[in-house]
């Protein structure tokens, strides 16, 4: 067999690993909302059942956290304070950069979505998923995670609210929904962890998929509302297009600014591949949810680019991890040889 034969199926293998068949089930979750969209009692039982499954995703949320990791992940407060910096800073800015592009390709509504996705919180098992393959240092994207979670449940809301204003209409039955749907769960579920944790380690895998079963319905019931709304009379293939060219060149400014910054910081490899993964991604898991609360009704359009830029920096960053995999290790400092009598070195003598 010859060595281009060989490795075809290694380039399908990292294919397949690219593309999430997550984010296929969402865009099939889409497409049946919009050729059998939940109506009237239908509706409203979808309805009452995603607010059920958001207030137990943020409970498993905040089972999950570990707040020991948290805490002695605070060594690394420099490494945090740049993947926060790019999460709530740069995006923010360059989200508001975008409002140039409206009315002349984004909709209000779609520019409403992509400012959001500019303020949601980074992602965590996708962000360690790559540390890892790339032989970043992972236990700081464990923590980086854990932070950049932490900090959404107040910055996004916050951040959401300041800069998009009057398309959120917040008041005070609005900040209810917030603390019950959000806030309420996710503390609960640090109260309880000690209680919980075990019985989440056990059964990971069900829960999980209870996760995704949980958000594919949040995602239907959205775009079930979206459709009574005439959504796709507002998303045209031209406009779709342009979210992903943006989603593109949010990803591209994040790659290469956390990279760059990183580098001139003076972080030492492996802590700049975190800094990269965690400050570029963006969490699906954590931004549906949370646009189904903020949103209600409307969350349909304001979705989409965060569902177009997961899948493009998945693809993306699977590349850039695979890459960096195959740099060569770094030497490792001979041992003296035992055989030879070891001098201490003096403050006077260089090192090199």
């Amino acid at each position: 067999m010859s060595k281009g034969a060989r490795a075809r199926p290694g380039r399908a293998d990292r294919l397949r690993r690219a593309v999430d068949p997550y984010v296929a089930a969402l865009l099939g979750t889409v497409l049946l909302a919009t050729v059998l969209p939940a109506s009237g009692r239908g509706a409203e039982a979808a309805g009452s059942a995603a607010d059920l499954a958001i207030g137990l995703l943020f409970f498993l949320y905040g089972a999950r956290l570990s707040t020991r990791e948290a805490v002695l992940g605070l060594r690394q407060w420099r490494l945090h304070l740049l993947t926060g910096a790019s999460t709530f800073v740069l995006f923010p800015l360059l989200g508001l950069a975008a409002h140039a592009l409206v009315p002349f390709l984004l909709t209000d509504r779609l520019y409403v979505g992509l400012l959001f996705l500019c303020v949601v919180p980074s992602t965590v098992q996708s962000s360690i998923a790559l540390t890892s393959t790339a032989r970043g240092n992972v236990p700081a994207a464990i923590c980086a995670g854990t932070y950049s979670s932490l900090a959404g449940m107040a910055a996004t809301p916050l951040l959401a609210a300041w800069l998009i204003g009057s398309a959120l209409s917040f008041s005070a039955a609005g900040l209810a929904a917030i603390a019950t749907q959000l806030l309420l769960p996710f503390a609960a579920g640090q109260v309880l962890r000690r209680r919980v944790g075990g019985f989440l380690a056990r059964h990971r895998k069900p829960l999980g998929l209870l996760d995704r079963a949980s958000i594919l319905l949040v995602v239907y019931t959205a775009f079930s509302k979206g459709m009574a709304q005439g959504i796709w009379h507002q998303v045209t293939p031209v406009r779709l297009l342009v979210l992903l060219l943006l989603a593109a060149g949010l990803l591209g400014t994040a790659l290469v600014t956390t990279s760059y910054a990183a580098r001139r910081l003076g972080f030492r490899w492996e802590d700049r591949i975190t800094i990269v993964f965690c400050g570029s991604n963006k969490s699906l898991a954590t931004g549906l949810p949370m646009a189904a609360v903020l949103f209600g009704g409307a969350a349909g359009p304001v979705i989409l680019p965060l569902m177009l830029y997961h899948q493009l920096q998945l693809m993306v960053c699977a590349v850039i991890a695979a890459r960096w995999a195959r740099r060569p290790e770094a030497p490792a400092v001979p041992e003296p040889s035992p055989r030879l009598p070891v001098r201490p070195v003096g403050p006077e003598e260089s090192l090199g």
